[in-house]
């Protein structure tokens, strides 16, 4: 995390029985079923978003740096409906695909290392294809840290050139962080799509 203080096996462990974020869940009203159509959830931590999306007839592969990620999802790789990547977001390998989720994971990829994982992203998103994602703004508390990537709406605006923004919705709140101490977060949630 981004004080160092809580592991992230310790975090997604806690998150397990909480329901998919609504960035996840305005995606599929968006995108509707999957039908079979391939997924990433990036930095996908406990899995409900990941579970979400399959419920949704997506075939998902499911990407986390935490190594205690792939137990969680063993039974929807046993059944064929996700694979599994353990990886650092910045080293995975993307192969096409029709829609790329990453629930506030983005913003904890190194702003020095943000434009060449995004370049990524973009490239894999085939034509129709979806993007969702949380991204940090500058008025975030943790906006000085550059262990992490912050950003605002031009910055969005230039980060999905070539892309329909379907939605931009500015989030900002003083609550607690995992670790229990308050702060000021402030979100963009993202969903954009590529024409065709």
């Amino acid at each position: 995390m981004a004080d160092g203080k809580v592991s992230w096996q310790d975090y997604n462990d806690a998150q397990m029985d909480r329901q998919p974020r609504p960035l996840t869940t305005r995606l599929l009203e968006l995108a509707g079923p999957g039908h079979g159509r391939r997924a990433v959830d990036l930095g996908c931590g406990s899995g409900v978003e990941t579970r979400a999306l399959v419920t949704a007839g997506w075939h998902v592969t499911a990407v986390d740096a935490d190594p205690s990620m792939p137990p969680r999802l063993a039974d929807l790789v046993a059944a064929g409906q996700v694979d599994t990547v353990v990886s650092d977001l910045r080293e995975v390998a993307l192969a096409p695909t029709d829609l790329v989720h990453g629930s506030l994971s983005l913003p904890f990829v190194p702003r020095a290392d943000f434009a060449a994982l995004w370049e990524r992203i973009v490239a894999s998103v085939r034509p129709g294809g979806w993007i969702a994602v949380d991204l940090f703004g500058w008025r975030d508390d943790w906006s000085s840290a550059p262990q992490l990537s912050f950003h605002d709406r031009s910055d969005v605006d230039d980060l999905l050139t070539g892309f329909d923004v379907v939605e931009v919705l500015e989030e900002e709140r003083d609550a607690p962080s995992f670790n229990g101490a308050v702060k000021h977060w402030h979100v963009l949630h993202v969903i954009a799509r590529r024409p065709g």
